[in-house]
């Protein structure tokens, strides 16, 4: 699934914003993947311009004979290098800013043909006819791989096009034959056929950048930019419209709905039910869900705060296994979250690490939100299937599922989550999940038949003993020695004395050395 199409937003019953054209942005403006899309090919484009210019003045330099002509053709073709490698520096400078336009970058073409257009009349030239000038490839090249808004673009190509008979001008000046004021129009006709047609690119990149714009637009919400892509669908970094606000989208895929064999509109009004009552969810450390909704082609989308950190997965994988104070620390807000959801008969279903992020909240570090809230199912409802109990959605992840899911069980509770809590516990204190395979299938059959080493066993560091009971304790085959709920995991994780080793001031000191960019507190500004 790509973005989503142009449609009309259909209000989710308790009615989202009305979609209407943003007004932080002109019609003209390109999105700003598009806009940084663009300095990087101003970018590719004057690097090549050093290359170019390079190998003339070296072969120049090394070949041609030294006269009247050798010295400047030299140093028109050192100006041009040196013009190209400031461009090249100056295009990755203003790349670093998304609200640049490449506008100010087309304007480089016209230095660039004046240059050409010396070496082409510095010299004595025929009067009645040369080669097309190397002034309309320079046009075509920046038409095709950096084209600005459409008038910007021709006005600098048509300047572009001028340099040729300015160059003619200059040469009358300095007393060389020139061809007459007729010739010299029909001589550089091609360059204004050139610049006219450099255009063409410049109106279909703009046209497709306000339909992305407009397709983008999910009610008041503007999407940005694509964060990631899972077995559900896409994430996007969003922008609300009115309130300076930044927020995560994330986008359904209409055919998981498609492949449920049940009426479209039952599978919307499901939606709606689960959407609400996860949305009722109060936990700080839950995220939070601001909007949801369904577009006029059936893709789902529910907006939800955007969070500066890292998912546990990423974090693990980059720094190493957590100590056992910090992996008791994190476990414990995980258990809060998932005990208030527990407790109104809510069971997560894909606890993993990738769904947990470690992120700063204000002047906290270390605060845990647990995600895919969106995505549960309720307990004890058989009769009203979620988005993940319908047949082409996986229901959970191989190497955090519980036996009974393994094996079918149609009466899976909340302790297939407190399973699922012993897996990410042991990861994060080993850097290793519990069980490994090369093939799915296998590692599921290890969850159910074998039983683990204590992470101890496989630890960097010392683990306390009951640490390790807590662990084994939730990763018990039978759901009934397991603790019963989160909250009873959150009993134990809190009797664990050894989980009182990390504090705040840990926190913020680890954060600082090693995520120094996620640690210092931003505030963001309003567009204009």
């Amino acid at each position: 699934m790509g973005v989503v199409e142009r449609s009309r937003i259909i209000e989710p019953g308790r009615r989202l914003a009305g979609a209407t054209p943003a007004a932080t942005d002109a019609a003209s403006s390109l999105p700003a993947d598009l806009r940084r899309q663009q300095w990087m090919r101003i970018e590719v484009l004057q690097a090549l311009g050093v290359i170019l210019w390079t190998l003339n003045l070296v072969m120049d330099a090394s070949m041609a004979p030294h006269g009247d002509r050798g010295p400047y053709r030299l140093l028109i073709e050192a100006t041009g290098a040196a013009l190209c490698a400031a461009g090249v520096l100056w295009a990755r400078a203003r790349r670093r800013n998304e609200r640049a336009t490449a506008d100010a970058g087309i304007v480089l073409m016209v230095p660039h043909a004046f240059l050409l257009a010396l070496l082409n009349s510095w010299t004595e030239q025929p009067t009645t006819m040369r080669p097309v000038s190397s002034v309309t490839v320079l046009i075509l090249l920046f038409g095709m791989i950096a084209p600005a808004r459409p008038r910007w673009m021709l006005a600098a190509a048509v300047a572009a096009a001028s340099m040729d008979p300015l160059g003619v001008w200059i040469a009358h000046l300095r007393g060389l034959p020139v061809p007459s004021a007729l010739n010299t129009v029909l001589m550089f006709y091609p360059n204004y056929v050139c610049a006219s047609l450099a255009v063409a690119p410049a109106q279909v990149l703009y046209r497709l950048g306000r339909q992305v714009r407009e397709a983008r637009a999910l009610g008041s919400y503007q999407l940005v930019e694509r964060l990631g892509e899972g077995g559900m669908g896409e994430v996007w970094r969003a922008h609300h419209r009115l309130l300076a606000r930044s927020a995560a989208i994330k986008l359904i895929r209409p055919e998981i709905l498609g492949d449920s064999g049940q009426d479209p509109v039952i599978s919307v009004n499901r939606f709606e039910r689960e959407a609400q009552a996860t949305a009722a969810l109060t936990s700080p450390h839950t995220i939070r869900v601001f909007d949801f909704g369904v577009t006029g082609d059936g893709t789902f989308y529910y907006v939800m705060e955007l969070l500066d950190g890292r998912d546990l997965e990423s974090l693990v994988r980059e720094f190493g296994p957590l100590p056992p104070g910090r992996a008791m620390h994190v476990m414990r807000q995980v258990c809060r979250s998932l005990a208030e959801a527990h407790a109104i008969g809510l069971v997560h279903r894909d606890i993993k690490p990738a769904n947990i992020y470690a992120c700063r909240m204000g002047l906290e570090y270390d605060f845990v939100k647990v995600l895919d809230f969106g995505l549960v199912r309720h307990e004890n409802r058989a009769d009203a299937p979620t988005l993940v109990t319908l047949r082409s959605v996986t229901m959970g992840t191989p190497g955090y599922m519980a036996p009974e899911v393994i094996l079918g069980n149609h009466d899976t509770d909340r302790r297939a989550d407190v399973y699922a809590l012993g897996c990410v516990a042991y990861f994060l204190l080993t850097g290793q999940p519990v069980f490994e395979a090369e093939h799915p299938m296998k590692l599921l059959m290890r969850h159910v038949q074998e039983t683990p080493l204590p992470p101890s066993r496989r630890a960097e560091h010392p683990i306390p003993r009951e640490i390790d009971d807590f662990v084994m304790a939730c990763l018990q085959k039978d759901p009934d020695r397991r603790p019963h709920s989160a909250e009873d995991a959150l009993r134990l994780a809190c009797e664990c004395e050894d989980a009182d080793l990390w504090d705040q001031h840990d926190a913020r000191r680890w954060w600082t050395t090693n995520l120094p960019d996620l640690s210092i507190p931003t505030i963001a500004a309003a567009r204009a």
